[in-house]
């Protein structure tokens, strides 16, 4: 691989390396130690709004839709600097990464002109109506069904796993509209108000007290025609169509929010001393945290090489499945290291005045035990790689 930048993209870095610099030492990244949901929200719409303020939102997007029309080594320089930074994640990513740009190639140009510039600045936050509970992890089993009545869809169905959709504006639906022709066939896009008549969300609470994730639930939701994304009936090439923009810097974006957390932990690990000497004097919690930033270099390392094979004119392909499995559980690996050098004090909620951080170490961890079922389980990526790496038969 040639780790060389061009000097277009050496200046690029530097002017986004000092206008972080700046925003960091004016306080705009916030704390980060442990905060609400409520909170992570709220600080999260502020600081995307500061970053399009800059001009840095949606960077990948077209110049004439506000973005920059950056490659996308410009994008993982982009990932790079904030992950350097510590900067927080963008509270909106899934509209900017992946809404954003299908809407950009398929949307109409009312939906651009509607839907865009409020992404940006983070004015309306976007969930996903993918998952079913009857579905699994087979995405075109979904039976929401999206029914034609005169100028509008009345939609009916259930969804979960809705990430922040109690805080939503607009969800990115996918709902059959054709139940006669075989499964990836017959379903259809939709743009839908997350505030109007029928829509039910009701918060899943996780092992760590918040409530990222939800069930949907929507019962004669009327949704106007001219929120269809696309065609009637192709969907689902909408649906590959999003997923792939998610796939071209999803690792590294994966990165920014566990580089951040080991940078926090040897930070930590240097200062915390109410239990005695810093825990970085302990060998043995040295050798964790070695082993955790030799994983995370490795992983960096590892999608650089994919990425410069798509570069090359390659295409993505399994090796999605194989970084996606190895961040989820090196993530996990590293933050039960971080609970364990708190020792009895890793057992202190966020509301205990004595828990370090605020509690956060503890809290990252139970977190992290969702990643390995998340956007994929371990069991799925291990299938995948299996088949299409190795070789080997389905097992069913």
């Amino acid at each position: 691989m040639d780790f060389s930048y061009t000097p277009e993209q050496e200046r690029f870095r530097g002017e986004l390396r000092a206008w972080l610099e700046l925003r960091k030492s004016e306080g705009a990244f916030g704390s980060r130690e442990h905060r609400t949901l409520d909170e992570v929200v709220r600080d999260g719409r502020r600081w995307q709004a500061t970053l399009h303020e800059g001009g840095w939102c949606g960077i990948h997007w077209p110049k004439e839709y506000g973005g920059r029309s950056a490659g996308l080594l410009e994008q993982i320089i982009f990932q790079e600097e904030l992950a350097r930074a510590g900067s927080p994640q963008l509270i909106n990513l899934l509209a900017l990464s992946m809404v954003g740009p299908v809407l950009i190639a398929h949307g109409t140009e009312e939906q651009k002109r509607r839907y865009l510039k409020p992404i940006l600045t983070a004015e309306e936050i976007w969930c996903q109506g993918y998952s079913e509970p009857g579905a699994g992890s087979d995405l075109a089993a979904l039976s929401t069904r999206a029914v034609r009545d005169g100028d509008a869809y009345v939609i009916n169905g259930q969804k979960v796993w809705t990430s922040y959709a109690q805080y939503a504006d607009f969800c990115i639906l996918l709902a059959r509209t054709d139940p006669e022709v075989p499964k990836h066939k017959g379903i259809t896009m939709f743009i839908m108000d997350m505030r109007v008549p029928g829509v039910e969300v009701r918060p899943l609470r996780q092992m760590n007290g918040d409530s990222e994730f939800n069930e949907v639930y929507l019962e004669d939701v009327r949704v106007p025609r001219e929120n269809m994304v696309g065609k009637e009936d192709q969907g689902w090439d909408m649906a590959v169509a999003l997923l792939m923009h998610e796939r071209a810097t999803l690792t590294f974006q994966r990165q920014l929010q566990s580089r951040v957390a080991l940078s926090d932990l040897v930070r930590f690990a240097k200062e915390w001393t109410d239990a005695g000497p810093p825990p970085i004097e302990d060998p043995i919690q040295r050798q964790r945290i070695a082993e955790a930033w030799i994983e995370s270099e490795a992983m960096r390392l590892t999608a650089l090489r994919h990425l410069t094979r798509q570069l090359r004119g390659g295409h993505p392909g399994p090796e999605g499945s194989m970084e996606k499995l190895f961040w989820s559980e090196m993530y996990q690996r590293m933050l039960m290291g971080a609970v364990a050098m708190l020792g009895p004090y890793g057992n202190l909620s966020p509301d205990d005045e004595l828990a370090p951080r605020g509690g956060q170490w503890p809290h990252l961890m139970l977190y992290s035990r969702g990643r390995t079922i998340a956007a994929g389980t371990s069991e799925i990526q291990r299938g995948i790689i299996a088949q299409r790496v190795l070789g080997l038969p389905k097992d069913r």
